[in-house]
């Protein structure tokens, strides 16, 4: 070795350095991981490490009674926890559960448990369909075998009458779980949200309890008191960055916004356009575009948008007002029941005013059960007395709750302002009290013409009450109100896309018939934009035909300057527009499909025509339904059972789709 070359080269001297450095780093920060448990109370805990076997919760926490709801709106969410909650009163322990959470085929093990039951109250949604949370399990019913022998079970079915799929789902689960060796050990309950869905389910409920203590050889406790689900913590010393000011799943998502989005994890979209559609008239119809830009969402003509409205903030400051509370104070309501998924009734910790503004549906008129649990706060007896009246099951307490409360659309604050010896606490209000919906809108765009922008149509919702009360819708009053620079802010909504079977044809050759009066229109713009399109490119389209209607031309012809513009480019091969009152004989869209049968008939018989409905369900979808059964009757020589089952065929082959509400 040269005398002249030092020990260690360069490249060793660094090698020698860098190995010393990472044993040092290792030594001094191989620790630095374990604060980790620090984040562990996050609301949302991963499915990956969420218990889903309801058997072993129910086993834990001694109880015997499952109730699984399908809910797309809350109600059915609502009527499971009065079911839980009841089973108190008969020496029973019930939990409600979300099918989502759970693992379902574990069904076949609740004999395990010794006087249980699963009760399923289920909703049906759109044309026949599962609700979202609900999809996973009606997949695993409609494909699988499982074998449920010994399981005891009843469903209460929640939908609505003016529907063609009238408690499709309900039906179903209860029919599929028979079949699978299961025992209905009461009948199936129809709720019919088109009539009085409060009083078909208490009706059910007050005749389920019993049947279920003959079943069992039980007898009810006798039991009426009014159970806290939840206790009350006021934050008195609280970092103002930890409390929740309307999001609805993640702490501080309105201001660090990550997709994907959906209904836990809105999108605040900004409101690009917001325009009156009418020229005249009382009412406001608007149209209004959110734009998507660069949040990743997709969506297809005929899909749903849902927004989260939020309340007047008039109305939270008078309920404020009457029940003496400062609504700023910061508080949680958390769950008695440890074992329990669901730790608050809404995201906690947070304010009264956000919680009755964000989080708490205050417009609707209370359930029996609000009124019952709040009866004991009322001091003259002639108030709670009525109170307890109208949440019992006697025709008159029917009767009474009918016309004092759905009738004469009370909402909280009218009961309040209406009985002034009822001041509850307010915390035991907010327990009470169901949670604030999102509201859902057919989207008047196409994602090819509009990929960056999505279109609402709305009429906005006011009327007065029995009582002189002016009643405003909470979603389309609040829309109405987003301007889209307001004071240099962007006007913002928190929105998501749920898809929809609502489609156009796969082959675009095909002809579609649209029937869409008023707001009904909407989804047909998006059908007609991407028709237009499509001819863009060069495809061969089909005929184009829409039906739609209004009040008068010159007033409520919804997006007249762009159909015609439709019509007079070809992109729309007709365009029927019935303007009811124009004269002085009604005319109806029904009416101009039953004027125009020949051609009609020969697009849906010999064309293979799609027909599409959207709007009013209760009189619209079934007057056009009934006019396409008499063309079928008399162009296609049917008998009248023959018509109705060759539009049914229609149906079924999804070539007679409805988006209609009621």
């Amino acid at each position: 070795m040269d005398e002249d070359e030092p020990f260690l080269s360069n490249l060793d001297l660094f090698l020698f350095s860098l190995i010393a450095g990472l044993i040092v780093y290792w030594m001094v920060f191989r620790k630095k991981a374990e604060p980790i448990p620090e984040f562990k109370k996050l609301e949302s805990t991963p499915q990956t490490t969420r218990d889903t076997s309801f058997i072993d919760k129910m086993k834990k926490t001694g109880k015997n009674i499952v109730v699984f709801y399908g809910s797309q709106t809350g109600t059915a969410e609502e009527f499971a926890n009065r079911l839980a909650k009841d089973a108190h009163r008969y020496g029973m322990k019930g939990m409600s559960a979300d099918p989502e959470e759970y693992d379902m085929s574990e069904l076949s093990r609740l004999p395990e448990i010794e006087n249980s039951i699963a009760i399923f109250c289920m909703a049906t949604y759109g044309e026949g369909d599962p609700t979202d949370n609900a999809q996973d399990f009606y997949d695993w019913l409609h494909e699988g075998d499982a074998d449920f022998t010994g399981v005891k079970y009843t469903v209460f079915a929640l939908g609505n009458k003016t529907y063609e799929h009238y408690n499709a789902m309900g039906k179903y689960v209860d029919q599929r779980l028979s079949e699978l060796g299961a025992q209905r050990i009461f009948d199936l309950g129809m709720g019919d949200d088109d009539g009085n869905l409060e009083e078909d389910f208490v009706s059910w409920r007050e005749q389920f309890w019993p049947a279920v203590c003959e079943h069992f050889g039980v007898e009810a406790t006798g039991e009426e008191s009014s159970i806290r689900q939840y206790e009350l913590k006021v934050h008195s010393d609280v970092n103002m960055n930890k409390v929740y000011t309307g999001e609805l799943g993640r702490l501080k998502s309105f201001e660090s916004q990550k997709p994907p989005f959906d209904s836990k994890n809105p999108f605040l979209a900004p409101v690009t356009v917001n325009r009156k559609l009418n020229k005249a008239g009382d009412r406001h119809l608007m149209h209004l575009e959110l734009d998507i830009t660069g949040s990743r969402i997709r969506y297809e003509s005929g899909d749903h948008v849902a927004v989260y409205p939020i309340n007047d903030s008039v109305i939270v400051s008078r309920i404020g007002d009457l029940l003496g509370v400062d609504l700023d104070t910061v508080i949680s309501l958390n769950n008695l029941d440890e074992e329990s998924n669901k730790k608050h009734p809404f995201p906690c910790p947070t304010t009264y005013r956000t919680a009755l503004t964000h989080y708490l549906d205050i417009t609707n008129p209370p359930r029996t059960n609000v009124l019952y649990e709040l009866a004991q706060y009322a001091s003259e007896p002639k108030e709670q007395e009525n109170m307890r009246r109208m949440a019992s099951s006697s025709a008159e307490g029917k009767a009474l709750y009918q016309s004092w409360v759905l009738d004469s659309c009370r909402n909280i604050l009218a009961v309040l302002e209406d009985l002034p010896s009822l001041r509850p606490p307010i915390d035991h209000l907010c327990e009470l009290l169901p949670r604030l919906q999102a509201r859902y809108y057919s989207i008047a765009s196409s994602s090819k013409v509009h990929p960056n922008s999505i279109h609402i149509c709305a009429v906005v919702v006011e009327y007065e009450t029995k009582t002189g009360r002016v009643n405003k819708g909470v979603a389309t009053n609040w829309l109405k109100n987003k301007t889209p620079t307001d004071n240099g802010h962007k006007a913002t909504v928190p929105m998501y896309i749920r898809k929809s079977q609502f489609r156009l044809p796969f082959k675009s050759t095909n002809p579609v018939i649209m029937i869409g009066p008023g707001t009904g229109i909407a989804p047909f713009m998006g059908f007609v934009q991407e028709r237009g399109w499509l001819k863009e490119q060069g495809k061969e389209v089909g005929e184009t035909v829409l039906y739609y209607g209004c009040r008068y031309k010159n007033e409520d012809f919804l997006y007249q300057e762009e159909l015609e513009e439709f019509e007079k480019t070809g992109v729309l091969t007709e365009l029927n527009v019935a303007f009811s009152r124009d004269q002085t004989e009604k005319v109806y869209v029904q009416h101009l499909l039953k004027k125009n049968k020949e051609a009609v008939w020969r697009l849906v018989h010999t064309d293979n025509a799609h027909i599409y409905i959207c709007g009013d369900a209760r009189n619209m979808a079934r007057d056009v339904q009934n006019a396409f059964y008499e063309i079928a009757e008399e162009l296609g020589g049917l008998s009248s059972a023959q018509a109705v089952d060759y539009i049914k065929k229609l149906m079924t082959k999804g070539r007679y789709s409805q988006d209609v509400w009621s």
